[in-house]
């Protein structure tokens, strides 16, 4: 589905043309400017490395430690793999780009960019409202926690987060699949991404904006939504606990979450939820660049160097057992 096909333009010009004649796009990156090439080409795989192996001992840490066995870090566990693979998606592409001095990705490759980006990207949106809920329950229901936070029901709401991902990405992918792009194939990004494609076709995208925008909100706001009534919920019950050390103590554990979910909707909601109009290439790009390749980054630092427990693991993991 990833391909329009049709009969060429007769000379005469008589005959109309329902196709998509571009069969590939050029990313022109982040910058144009040759000079700067090897120096992205530097920091982005020593990022690109340093999120891989971040969340890949995160992952580790979490399935050879028996202690680490509950909700809460096999949801991490989860976001780290999404976040991998989340980065994986646009910065392998790039760093071949500037390395081979091309800029071209083929159709149905940046169909397919597009389709998993938009997989593991609303991936990260749902695990991120899922944690917030974990982390109410545990805190203001914690006699009922083993009960709504069972491995059944965790095992059901990670496999719900990969239905809901995976409908959305193809639907986009369907609807951008039926588009025409017979203009311009030069795209203003780092990989391909729904608006700047919308901005290139010479179709009616009127469709795709409505679905991008309905799609959007209910993966965005929604887990958002969700996350705010968790805390409000968290604070509240926070407040009432009579001993300052306990009150610290539950904070902690929330820290680390609420970093994260500010540093990734910060960014995506302005990107996505924003009308056409305000778009600028310039922007767009350092957004994309804080949530697509900052914060994964990020992450594991954050949960690892705010979680005593996660410490304890990395340790036990490097065999380091007296520090």
């Amino acid at each position: 589905f990833l391909y329009l096909f049709s009969l060429p333009r007769k000379s005469g010009g008589m005959d109309r043309i329902n196709q998509s004649s571009v069969t590939e796009f050029l990313l022109l990156g982040l910058s144009e400017s040759p000079a700067q090439q090897p120096l992205l080409f530097g920091i982005f795989l020593g990022m690109y490395l340093v999120t891989v192996l971040g969340n890949l001992l995160i992952i580790l840490a979490i399935s050879f430690d028996p202690h680490l066995h509950t909700p809460m870090y096999f949801f991490l566990a989860n976001l780290s793999f999404a976040d991998a693979c989340f980065s994986s998606t646009t910065i392998p592409k790039m760093l071949v780009n500037i390395q081979t001095q091309s800029q071209t990705i083929s159709y149905g490759g940046c169909l397919t960019q597009m389709q998993f980006f938009m997989i593991f990207g609303a991936l990260d949106d749902f695990l991120l409202g899922v944690m917030a809920y974990d982390r109410y329950v545990a805190i203001c229901k914690p006699l009922h926690y083993s009960t709504l936070m069972s491995p059944l029901v965790c095992v059901l709401f990670l496999i719900a987060c990969w239905v809901l991902t995976i409908l959305a990405a193809l639907l986009h992918t369907l609807l951008m699949a039926r588009l025409s792009f017979c203009a311009g194939n030069t795209i203003h990004h780092f990989y391909c991404d729904m608006v700047p494609l919308l901005q290139l076709s010479c179709s009616d995208t009127s469709t795709n904006q409505v679905a991008l925008f309905i799609v959007a909100s209910m993966i965005l706001t929604g887990p958002l939504f969700l996350i705010i009534l968790s805390y409000a919920h968290i604070i509240s019950s926070i407040l009432r606990v009579p001993s300052a050390s306990g009150r610290q103590k539950a904070f902690s554990t929330c820290g680390s979450h609420l970093t994260v979910v500010f540093l990734f909707y910060g960014t995506a909601i302005g990107v996505y939820l924003c009308p056409p109009s305000s778009h600028s290439g310039g922007k767009d790009k350092v957004a994309a660049v804080f949530y697509t390749v900052v914060t994964p980054m990020l992450n594991p630092f954050i949960y690892s160097l705010r979680n005593n427990d996660m410490k304890t693991a990395l340790r036990r993991l490097f065999g380091i057992h007296n520090c």
